[in-house]
């Protein structure tokens, strides 16, 4: 799972929080509308979430440090196939 920095979901939530104000005028232009929705996405791509109300929580938490990102375990570790060595016939 991505981690983002931070400094980054502080500038994410803030980037949709101020697009989401915007949006709520009656003149608000379709663009804007679109911006909000990557940004949403965006957010709850770095946070591992569905919803963006989960994503602003989950980002709140990680910008105070209050919780480490979610971590997937660690693949297994499978060995290599065993090669065989090739052998040379000393002479005599």
């Amino acid at each position: 799972m991505l981690k983002a920095h931070p400094a980054v979901l502080r500038e994410l939530v803030g980037r949709y929080l101020a697009m989401e104000i915007l949006s709520r005028e009656a003149h608000a232009p379709h663009r804007l509308a679109r911006r909000l929705e990557d940004t949403a996405y965006t957010l709850c791509v770095l946070t591992g979430t569905r919803r963006i109300e989960d994503a602003l929580r989950e980002a709140a938490l990680r910008v105070r440090g209050e919780a480490a990102p979610r971590e997937l375990p660690a693949p297994a570790r499978h060995p290599a196939p065993h090669r065989r060595r090739r052998t040379t016939a000393l002479a005599a």
